[in-house]
């Protein structure tokens, strides 16, 4: 959601702005702006829409060289030119970027309005511009420190004053800001993404942070002006890990890096002699897992539905008590901590905003709190008590692939050491490290559907509704299927247990509405072919996800996409793959804008 870039140093920085900001299209936006600071002058330029307008009116040759971009995801007011950011003051003089939201902005509207203060947007951000006008007495850091003090919400800002050139001033609390260390030059970001070309070094703000940057150097304190002293870190991944390489969209590159991603998150990690795992990042004794006697998942959209198929997992191999929980929820439920209860949090960015504040609330009250987690230094990460990074690499879709599947990894290593530490033996552990170890390989099989999917995926795509059908640990991947499906084609899905379908749901079957059945080879099976044929006897269109060579399932079907025999724990892993290819097609036929679909952003850093 939102992004930003500033910089500062010795190149032009109005190509380097939109650069990066074409950088942070992915997390969504409707707007992008850039103020550019050259002669002890700001000039800004912003325009709705996608980055390319704002490129072009952007002059090739437009001088300074320090400056902040935006690109926005309304919240408040319109999308329009005039809401876009950055927003400036009266004098022309200061500029601002801001992600996040200002909750008690009207009342500081109205306060400013009667001092004379004219507004012209509709936006709540505005009003930072004013207040740190209204400070402003040559100290652009004191003033924006002073107004800080009377925002309360979330942010991530960065101004420039055209009275100090070439220095950006930073803050944050609850939206991610990024440093970036160049030579000769100094980056602001919400993310690394927007700098990754020109540097690796990064330092990762705190909420509270305030950071003052210059071409040669930044310093951060805090609100009350103490030294603070931060860590530079080492970005792990580069910039050809952000490009296309030759795939039509993002997102099919992402769904086809997962027998890469799945492996990266295994390698290390598996202990074929004691059929077991190792996560060294829990921060936990064997002693204290051992007296963990409840695991509760919290997270959010995709991540919910990963968390979903850990719950289930936990209870049926390690016997332990679990579930999942919408972090959204949680937060406003006054949740009830337990003596051992393990509570986990699951984001791919590390700043979902309702998981990071459901976080917070339960460490609060005392809980012991993991995050399982795609991007190093995110916010997540560093607060919680310990957790598992997934290592999936950068994805740039919005809707989740890789992550999904990566997530899933590691929460099976979890369950494989808690049910090692519990009843499970030797050999059914060294089992399922086995089968495991062979998953890359069988998504790469699946992966070799890919034009059987398609053709199935352009055969329905007219469709206007969905059913997503699974049982057990196919449920939550019926859900994540059917998310897919809307999130990226616009076409109304819905995921339901197929033990449910006659209790409702069966009432919207008709030839027009077809059901995606996921049918292992399990001992559920038996009872999803009945629900096949309950959809069959009302003329329903089926397509089956089944396991290669169930002849039964596509003689009911009337289309069949197959997956590799396997373990019956692991088709999690192939049949949301496969659920997300003909997604993929299904969008594409309909000629949706994949990687960016409409009202969508990667990083949902608002409430």
């Amino acid at each position: 959601m939102c992004g930003i870039v500033g910089y500062c140093g010795n190149r032009d920085a109005a190509g380097i702005l939109v650069e990066g900001l074409k950088r942070l299209e992915y997390r969504g936006y409707d707007s992008s702006g850039i103020s550019v600071g050259f002669e002890n002058n700001l000039t800004l330029i912003k325009k709705k829409g996608k980055i390319n307008n704002l490129k072009a009116a952007v002059p090739s040759d437009m001088p300074g060289n320090y400056g902040i971009g935006h690109t926005r995801w309304a919240t408040h007011g319109e999308v329009n030119d005039i809401n876009a950011h950055p927003h400036m003051d009266a004098s022309g003089k200061l500029a601002i970027v801001h992600n996040g939201i200002i909750e008690n902005y009207m009342s500081i509207r109205n306060k400013l309005i009667k001092e004379g203060v004219e507004f012209t947007s509709e936006t709540d951000s505005e009003v930072i511009v004013h207040l740190i006008s209204k400070y402003y007495e040559g100290d652009l850091e004191k003033a924006l420190k002073t107004a800080l003090k009377h925002l309360k919400g979330t942010y991530g800002i960065v101004a420039v004053h055209a009275n100090e050139p070439c220095r950006l001033v930073g803050a944050r609390n609850g939206s991610p800001l990024v440093l970036g260390i160049g030579d000769g030059e100094m980056f602001l970001a919400s993310d690394v993404t927007a700098m990754i070309a020109y540097t690796k070094q990064v330092v990762y703000m705190e909420d509270g942070d305030i950071v003052v940057v210059d071409k040669d150097g930044f310093r951060t304190t805090d609100l009350r002006d103490n030294e603070l002293d931060k860590e530079i870190s080492t970005v792990g991944w580069d910039i050809g890990e952000i490009e296309k390489d030759g795939y039509p969209t993002f997102m099919e590159k992402e769904i086809f890096e997962q027998p890469e991603s799945v492996l990266r998150g295994m390698k290390g990690r598996l202990d074929f002699e004691q059929g077991t795992a190792k996560l060294g990042g829990l921060n936990m004794s064997s002693r204290e897992l051992r007296m963990v006697n409840r695991v509760i998942i919290l997270a959010a959209g995709t991540s919910s539905y990963a968390a979903m198929v850990c719950a289930y997992l936990l209870e049926k191999v390690a016997r332990i008590p679990a579930s999942a929980e919408l972090s959204s929820e949680i937060r406003y439920k006054n949740p009830i901590v337990e003596p051992g209860t393990l509570y986990f949090v699951v984001s791919q960015s590390g700043e979902t905003a309702d998981t990071l504040y459901a976080m917070r609330e339960l460490k609060r009250k005392g809980a012991t709190v993991l995050g399982i987690c795609n991007v190093v230094g995110s916010t997540i990460p560093r607060e919680s008590d310990g957790g598992v990074y997934i290592h999936s690499g950068p994805e740039i879709a919005v809707a989740s692939t890789k992550a999904f599947t990566s997530q899933l990894t590691a929460m099976y290593l979890f369950t494989l050491i808690m049910a090692r530490m519990r009843d499970m033996s030797t050999q059914q552990g060294q089992m399922i490290v086995e089968s495991l170890a062979k998953v890359p390989e069988q998504i790469a099989t699946v992966l070799e559907q890919n034009m059987n999917i398609k053709t199935i995926a352009d055969k329905y795509a007219h469709c206007h509704s969905f059913f997503f059908l699974g049982r057990g640990l196919t449920y939550p991947i019926a859900l994540e299927g059917a998310l897919k499906l809307k999130e990226i084609s616009y076409i109304h899905a819905e995921g339901y247990t197929a033990g449910e379908l006659k209790h409702g749901p069966i009432a919207l079957i008709n030839e027009e509405t077809p059901s995606v059945f996921l049918v292992p080879d399990d001992g559920l099976r038996e009872k999803i072919i009945s629900n096949m044929k309950e959809v069959k006897a009302r003329k329903g269109p089926i397509i089956a996800v089944a396991v290669e060579g169930d002849t039964e399932v596509a003689d009911i079907a009337d289309d069949t996409i197959f997956i590799p025999k396997a373990n019956e724990l692991m088709y999690p892993f192939l049949m949301v793959v496969a659920l997300q290819m003909y997604a993929h097609h299904t969008a594409v036929k309909l000629d949706r804008n994949v990687d960016q679909p409409r009202n969508l952003a990667k990083s949902v850093t608002v409430e």
